[in-house]
């Protein structure tokens, strides 16, 4: 037996902060998680496989474009008219009524669980190998409760698996909110296969019994780096051991490069610095961030030019595989140091200041402006580009102050 395992499409992905790129070079990008899709359904067509599994968040919201929709039947009917089973879940992005869905209406695709209950679909393989598909899709965005005790016991007979789009329990405030598990309940219940959704790193977590996400099929910002894709799983008809071979489908990859400013240097030359060292560590098309090192050394107009769209739109322009740059971290150079005092002013303050909930209490005035705002100013990354873009302001003050008594 032969399935594959894949999650996380999230078909109409705005891939936002990317909007100061060319309107070709911008609509390809969105293009690319329809593409990766389309090459995960060529795979399954070629390789022949029994079983094609959607892990959930197919869809990157529950108002998914028509455009979108028709991709998704297209691509769903070319596996049924290669009689290729589907089994598919709906993840806390596309919680949509499956009444309100473009699916097909077919003995070859079966929406799972979609009254957010668990369900078990019984199948068999040409050569007469029996499988059980156990879960349940989502039918509102949060799931608090742990839906692991409410899947059924194994079956002997059959090869079971496991479909759920999930996140291991975390016991944080807010964290435990898409149906959390405690990984030693999966393994109890030992099944042979649990093919995991919503955690787009692809990632095991278990051997034996063997339980795994696919991660997403696209990156789709800065920290989604490196290649996507999906699990290609053969199984032993024998032994029910299955193995996984995870096979690239994403079209570009996200990549973040350091790049040391060893000096002050004039806008031409630092955009000549920043095109050079991205060009020689590319070789395909990649969207790229880079952690300027040395930021001390930019003017404040240098750093202001470099947050504008129209500079990562010159700069790109110049960039082999037409790749981009997106993103610009700021980082102070090691050269440049703090004394003890200032060390631990600096520490102290970064303790009463650069806090998640101070910097919650600051955006209160920016709320209606969208709730992303919120999520945003909650991630460990935001805090940790704030704190950096701070040590880059002492930084280039510390210099300013030891130019004036040299």
């Amino acid at each position: 037996m032969k399935f594959i395992h894949l999650s996380d499409a999230h078909l109409d992905s705005p891939f936002l902060g990317l909007s100061f790129l060319p309107f070709n070079q911008l609509n390809a990008i969105k293009n690319s998680s329809n593409e990766s899709f389309h090459k995960a359904v060529t795979i399954a067509i070629k390789e022949e496989v029994d079983l094609f599994l959607i892990a959930g968040d197919t869809f990157d919201s529950v108002t998914p474009s028509p455009k979108s929709q028709l991709f998704l039947l297209q691509e769903l009917e070319r596996l049924i008219n290669n009689k290729i089973q589907i089994v598919m879940i709906l993840g806390n992005h596309d919680y949509l009524s499956p009444q309100k869905m473009l699916l097909p209406q077919n003995p070859y695709f079966k929406l799972l669980g979609a009254n957010q209950e668990v369900e078990t679909f019984k199948g068999n393989t040409q050569t007469g190998f029996s499988y059980q598909v156990h879960g349940f899709s989502y039918q509102k965005n949060h799931i608090h409760k742990d839906m692991v005790e409410n899947f059924p016991v194994k079956d002997p007979n059959s090869f079971n698996i496991g479909l759920m789009h999930a996140q291991e329990e975390r016991n944080q405030v807010g964290a435990d909110v898409y149906a959390p598990f405690k990984l030693s309940d999966l393994k109890n219940l030992a099944y042979d296969y649990f093919a995991l959704g919503h955690i787009h790193k692809r990632q095991n977590l278990s051997q034996q019994p063997l339980i795994a996400y696919s991660g997403n099929i696209q990156g789709r910002h800065i920290n989604e780096r490196g290649p996507k894709g999906i699990s290609l799983v053969t199984v032993d008809e024998q032994t029910n051991q299955a193995s996984i071979e995870f096979i690239k489908t994403s079209k570009l990859e996200w990549k973040l490069l350091e790049i040391k400013i060893p000096h002050p240097l004039k806008p031409q030359e630092l955009f000549e610095l920043i095109e050079m060292n991205i060009n020689q560590n590319i070789s395909s098309q990649n969207l790229v961030g880079i952690k300027l090192k040395g930021s001390e050394f930019l003017t404040e107009e240098q750093e202001e030019l470099l947050r504008e769209g129209d500079a990562l739109k010159e700069i790109s322009q110049k960039l082999k595989f037409n790749s981009a740059l997106v993103k610009v971290y700021f980082q102070v150079s090691e050269s440049i140091q703090l004394n003890p005092a200032d060390k631990d002013a600096f520490q102290e303050a970064q303790k009463e200041i650069l806090t998640k909930e101070k910097l919650a209490e600051l955006s209160k005035s920016l709320v209606t402006k969208g709730d992303w705002i919120n999520e945003m100013v909650n991630k460990q990354d935001f805090l940790d580009e704030v704190t950096e873009l701070a040590q880059v302001k002492l930084g280039q003050k510390l210099k300013d102050k030891i130019n004036e008594t040299d």
